[in-house]
């Protein structure tokens, strides 16, 4: 116990100390740069602002003139206050506020995807491994590599051209329909699962090949190991070996690698959320790029930081109860 103890501590003082590099970069890169957020939205007004109101622009997004060494003290006090700044693009509404309401959105779509994506592909991985040269060995990997093969953003848009353009089956895009409010509320959840349905469908047709080839490769070089002929020996029953001795092993690659895609959920399914037109977190930092949002964009690059080491820091900890090897 204090071995497994002493293991998820030290993670997660490297994970704080990372955190807190990726926030001293996510405030000097912005101050490196020619110009300000600032003298940006000064001159999107076309000389409708006084030049006086320069000084003003400038402590409304952190700029002062006190030392850099202050500013970044002040910047840190301010996250840990959860004050993101205020953005550029939907002046002067707060980052905290446009981040949380795409954040929700994100987490909907492209969470769920993938989740479904990485159990239905590793539940399969496994039995097409077990059942080498079956029917569904056969027929899976190469139809899934075919499709995988393909661009997405030519499949999402000839899936919604056919099924949304020419059947009408699904929505042509958005979040929920405009005859619902948005609330815990029942025509607007089944609205939203109805919007959400086609691209999460092409989300997981493209990502599945790759967790389920990914497993079974693992999979069926976990099934040559001395365990697994001992376990046969011992006279264990199949589904026991499959599912206890080899996919219990063969799963630990797999799960660094979904920990990893799971942090970067909140990036945004970007191709997806600009084909589907659905609010997301990927179409908000296009749209921050775009507008040379810095705040906004130092918003969501934190959030996508913080993501990534707390999702690598659950599956430490996952693997710490599947790989008994990690608690010595």
């Amino acid at each position: 116990m204090n071995h497994s103890l002493n293991y998820l501590l030290r993670r997660l003082g490297f994970y704080f100390i990372a955190a807190w590099a990726a926030l001293t970069l996510n405030f000097f890169i912005p101050r490196l740069m020619p110009g300000d957020p600032a003298a940006i939205i000064f001159a999107r007004f076309r000389g409708k602002l006084k030049p006086e109101a320069m000084n003003a622009l400038r402590e409304t997004f952190g700029l002062t003139d006190e030392p850099l060494l202050g500013q970044y003290w002040s910047y840190l006090k301010s996250i840990l206050q959860g004050d993101l700044g205020i953005s550029i693009a939907y002046f002067p509404e707060p980052v905290t506020s446009i981040i949380s309401s795409a954040l929700l959105w994100t987490i909907f779509l492209a969470g769920f995807s993938l989740i479904i994506s990485f159990s239905l592909g590793t539940l399969l991985g496994t039995i097409i491994a077990w059942n080498r040269s079956g029917k569904l060995d056969s027929f899976l990997p190469p139809a899934l590599a075919f499709i995988g093969a393909f661009p997405y953003f030519w499949l999402a848009m000839v899936a919604l051209y056919i099924f949304g353009f020419e059947l009408s089956w699904f929505p042509l895009g958005h979040a929920y329909g405009n005859d619902v409010t948005p609330g815990f509320n029942i025509p607007f959840i089944l609205s939203a699962l109805y919007h959400a349905a086609l691209p999460a469908l092409t989300m997981i047709l493209v990502s599945l090949g790759g967790w389920m080839l990914s497993m079974r490769n693992i999979m069926i070089t976990t099934l040559g190991t001395d365990y697994i002929a001992f376990a046969h020996a011992k006279g264990l029953s199949s589904r026991l070996i499959m599912l206890r001795y080899a996919a219990r092993n063969a799963i630990l690659p797999n799960f660094t690698g979904f920990g990893m895609a799971l942090g970067f959920v909140l990036s945004g399914a970007l191709l997806t959320e600009i084909i589907f037109s659905y609010p997301g977190q990927g179409y908000l930092l296009l749209q921050a790029v775009r507008a040379q949002d810095f705040p906004l964009m130092q918003g969501l690059f934190m959030t996508i930081t913080f993501a990534v080491l707390a999702a690598n820091w659950i599956v430490d900890i996952l693997i710490l109860f599947f790989d008994p090897r990690t608690r010595k």
